[in-house]
């Protein structure tokens, strides 16, 4: 069973969705004048943007709201997301991309990362403009953009499926496995035990809801990235004469001119994107489940916001983790993959706390995914059905027996079932904006517009797109 979904991956992978990311990312990166360079300023200026709150004003509700609720900050939004992007992928996804498609597959993230943040813009402002009422917030996503943009109940409904079964089920039983493997190996502990720890502490937080979720994030988010950050940046201050190495590493190895721990170009390529894809999220469709709950004044912001996210993913975590394995040789050793080869390379950098240090970045990096990826099966599980006991039947396999599974499954197994949704997951969503792009562009163009003529705070009213006034639930 394992070797014939790798056999079908490698299919998928190898000829249609590298080119139709790749490709897409371009389209949008040049349809946007380059947003996600050109925007980098305002993205960081809309950290601090607060949720807009809705008031009586002369007779007036604030604009971006449609009802009193508790809401989400464009920060709290961006730390959801960037909860389930900084996990296992930048610390196992990116080792064992190196370890099969060698130095170069660094290159490819990196690559996937600047072009596909333009399409990360694309899908969460649109998940900001078709967004609905909840009961206690905003939610929106994919589902919602295609059902209400595209109107083909189907496919919304397909796609719903799809990122339950990837993001909710097989997602989560990835990061139980790297944060199993990670204590096992630096401090002996059994795998059962410590997947029942983590179910049990991933059921309280996620029967608390979209708030205790965004809650927990917004302190742990930042805590590990920027520790894991702070050690990489000592690590290679350590090591700074073989920068140099490093990078001329990386681009020979990314055309196939120097082949180093196996693997030709089309592996190299294929391992970058798929792990690329895997850690950054951005065309996968899951990062604007979580944007479109955000309380903001134009939907262009969590568009803004998501862009950097990507960017905080792959060009700074992922980048910290390739620079320590590249940096230690460890790649090469062909028993080495996944944690395992991350936590031996802070090993021959920094002395026994190095497996220490990953065990507990991993947990914090992994668990936090777990929570987040909870988050987008229940957005589209709610857009299926409203029924509560499927609700519950869904919390409890999310984040109890999929986590337990995670645990006691084999490494190869939680990685080919993840790439298998992953992949029709994608190619769902990348149909979906290219066909609705466009709207995002003149939701582009309208921002930019209200900034030129000095509009600190752009708002966006339902009435500036009038063919769709009667598919836009919120923006009165």
């Amino acid at each position: 069973m394992n070797e014939l979904i790798t056999t079908v991956n490698d299919a998928i992978w190898g000829y249609v969705l590298i080119f139709a990311l790749v490709g897409c990312g371009l389209w949008f990166t040049w349809r946007t004048r380059f947003v996600q360079f050109r925007m980098v300023s305002e993205m960081l200026r809309l950290l601090t943007d607060s949720a807009v709150d809705t008031v009586k004003e002369e007779g007036r509700e604030e604009v971006g709201n449609c009802g009193r609720r508790k809401h989400i900050s464009s920060f709290q939004a961006f730390a959801v997301s960037v909860a389930t992007r900084v996990g296992t992928g930048n610390l196992a996804g990116v080792a064992t991309a190196i370890a099969i498609g060698g130095p170069g597959a660094v290159f490819w993230m990196w690559v996937i990362a600047l072009v596909g943040s333009a399409t990360a813009f694309v899908e969460s402002t649109l998940a900001q403009l078709f967004k609905q009422k909840h009961e206690d917030s905003f939610i929106g996503g994919p589902a919602y953009y295609i059902q209400r943009g595209l109107h083909q109940r189907w496919m919304a409904v397909t796609f719903a499926v799809l990122i339950t079964c990837q993001f909710g089920l097989s997602n989560n039983s990835i990061q139980a496995n790297t944060i199993c493997g990670a204590m096992q190996e630096a401090f002996g502990c059994s795998p059962e035990w410590v997947g029942v720890a983590l179910a049990a502490l991933a059921l309280f937080i996620v029967f608390g809801g979209i708030q205790r979720i965004a809650h927990v994030s917004s302190v742990l988010v930042p805590i590990m990235a920027i520790g894991y950050v702070i050690l990489a940046l000592v690590v290679i201050a350590m090591n700074i004469e073989l920068i140099p190495h490093v990078m001329k590493l990386i681009v020979l190895n990314a055309f196939g001119m120097e082949q180093i721990a196996g693997g030709g170009i089309g592996a190299t390529i294929m391992n970058g994107v798929k792990r690329g894809l895997f850690s950054n999220e951005a065309g996968e469709g899951s990062a604007p489940n979580v944007a479109a709950t955000a309380a903001v004044s134009h939907p262009v912001k969590q568009g803004l916001i998501q862009a950097l996210g990507v960017f905080t993913d792959t060009l700074l975590v992922c980048s910290c983790t390739a620079f320590i394995i590249l940096i230690s040789g460890l790649y090469t050793v062909p028993e080495l993959n996944g944690i395992a080869l991350t936590q031996s390379a802070l090993q021959s950098e920094v002395g026994a706390a190095g497996p220490v240090f990953v065990a507990i970045a991993i947990f914090l990096f992994a668990f936090s995914s777990i929570i987040g990826n909870y988050y987008y099966g229940e957005a589209n599980i709610r857009f299926i059905t409203p029924n509560a006991t499927v609700m519950t039947i869904y919390r409890v396999c999310s984040a109890g027996v999929m986590v337990l599974f995670g645990a006691v499954a084999k490494f190869e197994l939680v990685w080919n079932i993840v790439d298998f949704f992953m992949a029709f997951l994608t190619a769902c969503n990348l149909v979906a904006i290219v066909l609705l792009g466009r709207y995002a562009f003149r939701l582009l163009d309208d921002y930019r517009r209200q900034k030129r003529q000095g509009v600190k705070e752009p708002t966006f009213h339902r009435n500036q797109l009038p063919e769709l006034q009667n598919e836009l639930e919120c923006w009165e």
